[in-house]
């Protein structure tokens, strides 16, 4: 009896989280914006980086310039497919919070933030690609997503391996 009282529980609960789930799914247009977003973080903070005496981390931030344009370059695709409105990507205030605090630094200083910085973003953006292309409704976006997902993970992968002395 207690077997099946534990048994009935469980999969009470997992008809609750996958509910849960659902409810929190990430909508099409909010997919837009939080990969918009996050590809206006790299590019942007990348750029400040490309002054950096540090050949390595001047080497890293100009692909992720290169491959975050491409990623809003497909994202934009893939929401016009998806017959969303156009959407400007922007910064959320979070992101510009940290652009600033790149801004406000030099030298090895502002190095060793950016690296910091970006193990967040990637590990960030991996969990969005990852989710919208498991859990996303919109087919172009959704296709998208898992596309992106890889390059992101590559990106987090080199990030982690960045020396910012």
């Amino acid at each position: 009896m207690l077997v099946r009282h534990s048994l009935l529980v469980a999969a009470l609960g997992l008809g609750l989280a996958a509910g849960a789930q659902a409810q929190t799914a990430t909508s099409p247009k909010d997919f837009v914006a939080k990969a918009g977003a996050s590809d206006q973080f790299e590019i942007q903070s990348s750029r400040l980086e490309l002054a950096s005496s540090n050949r390595e981390i001047k080497s890293f931030a100009q692909q992720m310039i290169t491959d975050h344009t491409k990623s809003t370059a497909m994202v934009t695709k893939a929401a016009s497919q998806d017959k969303l409105p156009p959407m400007t990507p922007k910064l959320t205030p979070d992101k510009a919070r940290k652009i600033a605090q790149l801004k406000a630094v030099k030298g090895a200083e502002r190095d060793r933030l950016y690296v910091t910085q970006q193990q967040a973003a990637h590990q960030e953006a991996l969990a969005l690609m990852q989710d919208y292309a498991n859990n996303g409704t919109a087919t172009h976006l959704k296709q998208a997503a898992g596309e992106i997902a890889p390059i992101v993970q590559h990106h987090l992968e080199m990030v982690q391996g960045l020396s910012a002395q």
